[in-house]
């Protein structure tokens, strides 16, 4: 039995409808991975409070750590744009709290575009059902 036209279209809307779920469903993820370990290094940050001239673990790289001395309590921080700015831990949990609330408001967002889908996806349904009656 063939499909009409119709039955096409509606097939062809589910499936776009699908894709863009899941797209969102992905972006939603990696943002709020994001925030995990934003919120994890901030944290890890007050370890570093008052540890000047004190021995700790420094990554270098996937899963590989050195013993190092800490010098100083101030950071070297990439603002972007490889462009690096000497920080107190204060202040880089600052920028660190501005990152997080920005991947918050992304998050939002991300969720409202999820919702906004779900409800023609529910609309199309309803519209399908309604021309089967």
């Amino acid at each position: 039995m063939e499909m009409d036209q119709n039955q096409q279209e509606i097939m062809y809307k589910l499936s776009i409808f699908e894709q863009q779920i899941q797209q969102l469903q992905q972006q939603l993820q990696a943002v709020e991975q994001g925030i995990v370990e934003m919120s994890s290094l901030n944290l890890g940050l007050n370890d570093l409070k008052g540890a000047k001239d004190k021995e700790i673990l420094t990554s270098i790289g996937k899963g590989i750590f050195a013993k190092t001395k800490l010098l100083s309590e101030e950071l070297i921080v990439d603002i972007g744009e490889r462009k690096f700015v000497k920080k107190t831990i204060p202040k880089t949990q600052e920028l660190i709290d501005t990152q997080i609330e920005k991947l918050e408001e992304i998050k939002k967002e991300l969720s409202k575009n999820l919702e906004k889908v779900n409800e023609e996806l529910i609309k199309t349904f309803k519209e399908v059902q309604e021309k089967e009656k």
